[in-house]
């Protein structure tokens, strides 16, 4: 009787040492999977703001494929289109809710380029020294881009990585407190057991390895809980929004479900030695005084 409610005793704190272990996996694994959506989001907003070229009406044909095969080569550029003078007419008529036959006979509307810069291009310093050499070319008349809009995503992206990090790290230090807790907890009640065996004179490394492969599995438990939850809230969020859909990337996938079994493994059997190991530094009249 006594060795079926030792086990158990035994199996009811494993359970609860894995279902601790899974929330605070899913907490971790949900920060990382923000962060990382965050900093995809700042890249694709970035790469959505147009940096429109303004052409002059006399621009023979020739030069305007120069001008478009020479912006093609720069580095800056992720993508180009051309407007021609009758669309931009066309969208500005659509955006305006104007009917065509109610403009004027003579467009003023001027074909232009409109570029989408890389990313790291899309801030304030870089486009200072690009503006100035796409102005000098023949035939520009002008360059426009949000410059409002590329400060505002400058100041507010980074402070909402910061806050993001700041957060993923207070939980890391949160998750490593809770899971040593529950794992101190289980070792504690074993402590009789770990004196006896140091008694008899067992190796500390023969002492240790139960409660290091109890740790194993419990955090490889833990995280399989963990990523299914955080699979799952995916998978939903995929077919949520098409938009934020577009920004989980396979890289984001990786990083997250392998920092969930990473953090799952290491923090269990970190605590699950360094508890073990308290035990064993202690005396027989310190473990009965515990």
């Amino acid at each position: 009787m006594a060795r079926k409610k030792r086990r158990s005793s035994g199996r009811f704190s494993t359970i609860t040492s894995c279902i601790s272990t899974s929330m605070v996996l899913i907490l971790l694994g949900a920060v990382v999977f923000f962060v990382m959506m965050a900093a995809n989001l700042s890249r694709k907003v970035r790469e959505e703001l147009p940096v429109a070229l303004l052409l002059e009406d006399n621009i023979p044909a020739k030069e305007l494929k120069k001008i478009q095969e020479d912006l093609k080569a720069q580095p800056f550029v992720q993508q180009m289109t051309y407007i021609s003078k009758e669309e931009g007419a066309k969208e500005t008529l659509e955006d305006m809710g104007i009917e065509e036959e109610d403009f004027l006979d003579a467009n003023p509307i001027l074909a232009e380029i409109e570029l989408l810069l890389k990313a790291e291009y899309t801030n304030k310093d870089s486009i200072a020294k690009i503006e100035p050499m796409l102005k000098q070319r023949r035939y520009v008349a002008e360059v426009i881009y949000p410059i409002e809009e590329i400060e505002r995503i400058n100041h507010v992206i980074p402070l909402v990585s910061t806050v993001l990090l700041g957060i993923a790290a207070l939980l890391g230090c949160v998750s490593f407190a809770l899971i040593n807790n529950t794992i101190r907890m289980n070792v504690y009640a074993r402590r009789f057991s770990i004196n006896s065996m140091k008694l008899i004179g067992a190796r500390w490394s023969f002492i240790r390895r139960p409660f290091m492969r109890q740790a194993f599995w419990v955090g490889c438990c833990s995280a399989i809980i963990a990523s299914l939850c955080i699979g799952s809230g995916i998978y939903a969020l995929i077919h949520l929004d098409g938009y934020l859909a577009q920004l989980i990337s396979h890289e984001i996938l990786t990083v997250t479900f392998g920092s969930i079994f990473a953090c799952g493994l290491t923090l269990t059997l970190l605590c699950a030695y360094f508890s073990v190991n308290r035990f064993l530094h202690l005396t027989t009249s310190e473990i009965f005084l515990k």
